[in-house]
């Protein structure tokens, strides 16, 4: 996370700010600490710092492999507060399809409706697959996962899973 150096203000009631105060003493944090952690989640910030090294990082398999990490170790409760914005501006249409597909799995694994975000990446329009060899696809056209089979995307592993 970046260095702080910018001021916001709200306007609360005294009764509110007393209140904040002493959640914030009860968490063990300075009052702008508690707020700021309610506003953005830590897994939202990590979320978007992911995002964010898919942009910079020319080889992706390692920060895709973080994203499913980070991905699997979430909560249903965490799901909607972490993943429900996703700035993928400046990603190759891949990577926005394939984040878009990890977090369709992941949210159908846990039961909760995909981000509104997700509908809106299109489809890659020629089939990607994880492994060249052309013996193998039959199986990766069985085996992958059904959101990254509606964006054209062909895996043998998905979240949670390392091959």
């Amino acid at each position: 996370m970046g260095v702080k150096s910018a001021y916001l203000q709200i306007r609360v009631s005294p009764r509110q700010k007393a209140l904040l105060k002493r959640a914030a003493e009860s968490a063990g944090q300075d009052l702008s600490a508690y707020v700021l952690a309610r506003a953005l989640p830590p897994a939202q910030i990590r979320f978007a710092e992911l995002i964010a090294m898919l942009r910079e990082d020319a080889d992706h398999r390692y920060v895709l492999a973080e994203l499913n990490d980070f991905l699997s170790a979430l909560g249903r409760a965490e799901l909607r507060e972490a993943l429900g914005q996703a700035d993928l501006v400046s990603l190759s249409a891949f990577l926005k399809n394939y984040v878009a597909a990890m977090v369709e799995q992941v949210s159908y694994i846990r039961s909760v409706p995909a981000p509104a975000w997700t509908s809106q990446v299109a489809p890659l329009d020629i089939p990607r697959f994880s492994i060249s060899g052309k013996g193998l696809r039959p199986h990766l056209l069985r085996a992958s996962p059904v959101p990254f089979k509606r964006r054209n995307i062909f895996v043998d592993a998905s979240i949670g899973a390392r091959v």
